[in-house]
């Protein structure tokens, strides 16, 4: 579809305008709650100031969308057929309105506490409670997908963990024969280009995901509900990392704190080897079609550089109430989403 296209089906479809504006509203607090993550370490070892690191983090994640949209769309697909609406396309866009809402409301909250959640789990969540509502059972649910899902909790709590231990364990081995002071801009450098590549990849996994969203509600507010396959426009890809950077900007603070600074203190080495961690997580993650969480496989890679100083240099009090905030948003995020998914269905 055009750019044009769209914007004349927007103006003359309020559906499709409501559609749109709720779709675009989570991507923002994706990047409100989320995508700050992929620069957290590299602001709190200030090897970048707060300002750039966001800039840095706006053009990366739109060129990881652009690049792995490009070489490899299957986590779009994934969320595009994780979820069955039914074959009524009023009723089905209707539903996807309310899981939207769900997931900002639970956003929205989590930030309130500084709490890093994962807007892919709050995603998946709210999707698959709205779609329990429409189909009175788990009938709307492809367990062939979803269970990509649960492989994707696993490998970015897994993997980022073992990458993270792996990678600091490497670099501290490096980092002891070398004078830290005089060596200092080397490891400065390095965070900045992992950190660099963190946000290319958060834009490849979480942009991926969110684009799966818009398209489908593109495609329901048309009044297709059938449709299995889809090719992604370059101006949507656009669309969604701009929405992604704003979201940043305005409300990243809070959670760099949280996950860069409480969580553990780092050093721009141990930074450098966290974001590189996490970084090849999500590589693997993305070319195997795997919607993993980029919160976890941040905050699990902090977690595993900061184990190979000593157990106790981390903070388990923060990651305790991140752990928490997991867990609880599958049912959490989508009991919203049913119970949103039944008022708007009523309602509408």
């Amino acid at each position: 579809m055009p750019f044009t296209a769209f914007i004349q089906l927007v103006t003359g479809n309020p559906v499709m305008a409501f559609t749109a504006v709720m779709t675009l509203g989570v991507i923002f607090v994706n990047g409100w709650t989320d995508a700050p993550n992929a620069i957290a370490t590299c602001v709190s070892t200030r090897s970048l100031e707060a300002r750039k690191a966001i800039g840095m983090a706006a053009v990366l994640n739109f060129l990881g969308l652009l690049v792995m949209t490009a070489v490899n769309a299957s986590v779009s697909q994934t969320i595009y057929n994780m979820v069955d609406f039914g074959d009524d396309a009023h009723k089905a866009t209707v539903a996807l309105c309310a899981a939207m809402v769900a997931i900002v409301l639970w956003a929205v909250i989590a930030w309130k506490f500084g709490i890093p959640t994962s807007e892919s789990h709050a995603l998946i969540a709210g999707l698959t409670g709205a779609a329990i509502a429409i189909n009175h059972g788990f009938s709307g649910v492809n367990g062939h997908e979803w269970v990509k899902v649960l492989y994707g909790l696993a490998l970015s709590a897994i993997l980022g963990f073992g990458l993270g231990w792996l990678s600091g364990k490497g670099v501290f081995t490096l980092a002891g024969h070398l004078n830290r002071l005089r060596h200092a801009a080397f490891f400065r450098g390095g965070q900045i280009a992992a950190a660099a590549g963190s946000a290319f990849m958060h834009g490849a996994q979480d942009g991926q995901k969110f684009l799966g969203v818009f398209l489908l509600g593109i495609t329901l507010a048309g009044g297709d509900a059938g449709t299995e396959n889809f090719t992604i426009p370059l101006w949507l890809m656009a669309l969604c990392s701009i929405t992604m950077a704003v979201g940043t900007s305005v409300g990243g603070y809070k959670i760099i704190k949280s996950v860069g600074m409480d969580m553990v203190k780092l050093e721009a080495h141990e930074g450098f080897a966290a974001d590189l961690a996490a970084t090849l997580c999500l590589l693997l993650a993305t070319f195997g079609g795997v919607p993993v969480s980029t919160t976890h496989t941040k905050t699990t890679a902090i977690m595993g550089v900061g184990a190979v100083k000593s157990m106790r240099s981390v903070n388990w009090r923060v990651v305790g109430e991140m752990a928490l905030a997991w867990v609880m948003t599958f049912p959490g995020c989508g009991l919203i989403g049913w119970g949103m998914a039944l008022l708007f269905l009523k309602l509408f």
